[in-house]
């Protein structure tokens, strides 16, 4: 059983560092958020495939922490990058790892989806590690959402564990008409979907 000064430190944020998107970055976590301690494969997968112009406005869906976020406010220094997750304690370590960072161009939002995001914003890239347990009807939100926010010619980014990888790519084709794999690793495969013009 763990002491008392043990579990005390256990509710000090988990502090590490991590070489997204060409720098070393800081982040904090905390228990009870999606891999506190390091970005975890699917996320390093996911970000070294996506492709981000300088001025991109860019989506991180069901942020955490904010690892994807912080990166593509990185990648998009000219544009405008927002963080949405249904939960509380990561839009706050979100918005934490933004200013962190130095990334006046990033900010984090508590949403269910898209239900909070002011309906006039759309984007240029929207990524997303989607969660294995995420259910159909849900997925099916998310992904009409994303369509309808993305800009034409937008692009969505997802990465799944790969046993979701063909229900992945018959949801994108069937909402997007399009889907590339992008990367299929040893657990995870990054696809992507464009909007069309």
């Amino acid at each position: 059983m763990l002491t008392k000064e043990q579990v005390d430190r256990l509710r000090d944020p988990i502090d590490f560092a991590a070489e997204v998107a060409g720098r070393t970055l800081r982040f904090e976590s905390t228990w009870g958020l999606f891999s506190p301690r390091a970005i975890d494969e699917g996320t390093r997968l996911l970000l070294d495939h996506i492709e981000v112009g300088p001025a991109a406005d860019c989506l991180d869906l069901g942020c955490g922490y904010g690892a994807i976020g912080v990166a593509l406010a990185v990648l998009a220094p000219q544009g405008q990058t927002l963080m949405v997750d249904k939960d509380f304690i990561a839009v706050d370590f979100a918005e934490r790892n933004a200013r962190r960072n130095r990334l006046g161009n990033a900010r984090a939002l508590l949403s269910n989806g898209f239900d909070q995001v002011p309906a006039d914003l759309r984007f240029d890239r929207i990524a997303s590690n989607i969660p294995a347990k995420v259910g159909k009807e849900l997925l099916a939100i998310l992904l009409h959402d994303a369509q309808a926010r993305l800009r034409p010619g937008g692009r969505l980014y997802v990465v799944t564990i790969n046993g979701l990888r063909e229900f992945m790519k018959r949801n994108l084709k069937e909402v997007f008409g399009n889907y590339d794999k992008l990367k299929q690793g040893a657990h995870y495969t990054v696809g992507m979907a464009q909007r069309g013009d």
